[in-house]
């Protein structure tokens, strides 16, 4: 049985951008810790992010309506496990093409069954009535995307099939809402000065990079949104606990931490990204969503004063000069690439390769 739970409800919630009600109408029609693991199909390239219409194409759109596509999704064995996820031809990723023969394999950490509070019970349990494409007392179980189907009990993955069920490593059924700041600063020699590439001529940026714990990929470093947490708190309480390691400081020194990172945070910034990301985590029943907002130090004076100290979930943190050449972790390299268009700033030194077929 197939139904778009909430969705009168979802569509017309204040705060969601104008695409959502045009996509959730348009599904209404149609009905539409680890270790580093290798891929079966190769990732994107970062210089492949314009190009991504030849790669499973899904109807699935973020806030700015850029398409998504399945890549990481596809990890296997899936991160932290030995468990093989059921291949999934690329023609057959789209729920649209029926398939009467898909088999995906059914896995759940035993991290998230121990029943932690930032999980979800299991979907048969008694008592456990999960509101999805609502907001659920404190828990968000809207998607940045639009509506989302609920099939047989469980909600559908917007972006097509992964070649597994269950909630695998995450907490939620449906949407994990996560965080990501990108804190960036101008690359400057020792006098001060920009510094701009020797091929581009355009100025380089630097962003706070960390190296996760759990793979060991380079990442932005964000997080999990709590129950009832504001976006905002997210992104600056992440960046606090795993780039500056405020989790392990004295009061005095958590408070004066909080006063320079005041002005960082509180100053003009803009908003990356909204919606769904390619993660090695996500299941036909779970993945991952994230807003990603644009920290910029304009004149470093801020963040030169914030010595950069691994903690929490990272393992080294630091300065990264931003290039295509960065392979980072799920969909953060796309973001970046993104920043540096806002902020007109050295990519890479291809004019702009055009994609094949």
């Amino acid at each position: 049985m197939l139904l778009l739970a909430g969705a009168l409800r979802a569509a017309t919630v204040p705060g969601f951008p104008p695409a959502v009600a045009v996509f959730s109408f348009t599904v209404v029609l149609s009905t539409h810790p680890a270790r580093c693991v290798l891929q079966r199909r190769p990732p994107l390239s970062n210089s492949s992010a314009n190009c991504w219409s030849h790669l499973h194409p899904v109807n699935m759109f973020n806030s700015y309506n850029v398409k998504f596509y399945h890549s990481k999704a596809f990890t296997s064995p899936y991160p932290g496990s030995c468990v093989e996820r059921s291949q999934v031809p690329e023609d057959k990723v789209d729920w649209l093409i029926e398939w009467k023969d898909y088999n995906p394999v059914e896995y759940t950490a035993m991290s998230v069954l121990a029943g932690p509070n930032w999980a979800d019970p299991q979907i048969n349990d008694k008592g456990f009535s999960p509101k999805f494409n609502e907001r659920d007392g404190e828990v968000e179980r809207r998607s940045l995307n639009g509506l989302y189907v609920v099939e047989n009990g469980r909600p559908r993955n917007p972006s097509g099939r992964t070649g597994l069920t269950g909630r695998g490593l995450l907490g939620r059924w449906g949407p994990n809402h996560a965080a990501d700041p990108v804190v960036t600063r101008w690359k400057r020699d020792g006098s001060g000065n920009k510094v701009a590439h020797p091929v581009t001529g355009k100025n380089i940026l630097q962003f706070v990079a960390i190296k996760r714990r759990d793979c060991g990929e380079w990442a932005i470093p964000g997080g999990m949104v709590d129950p009832g947490e504001k976006i905002s708190a997210t992104l600056k309480r992440e960046f606090e606990e795993e780039a500056l390691n405020s989790l392990q400081k004295s009061p005095e020194e958590r408070a004066e931490l909080e006063k320079q990172l005041h002005k960082l945070f509180s100053q003009e910034h803009f908003v990356v990204y909204r919606g769904y990301v390619d993660d090695p985590r996500n299941t036909d029943n779970a993945w991952m969503e994230t807003e990603a907002v644009n920290y910029h130090d304009e004149t470093g004076e801020t963040m030169d004063n914030l010595p950069l100290e691994a903690g929490d979930d990272a393992g080294i943190v630091k300065w990264v000069d931003i290039s295509e050449k960065l392979k980072l972790y799920a969909s953060h390299s796309y973001f970046i690439k993104l920043v540096t268009e806002k902020r007109g700033a050295h990519w890479s030194e291809d004019p702009g390769p055009e994609c094949c077929e």
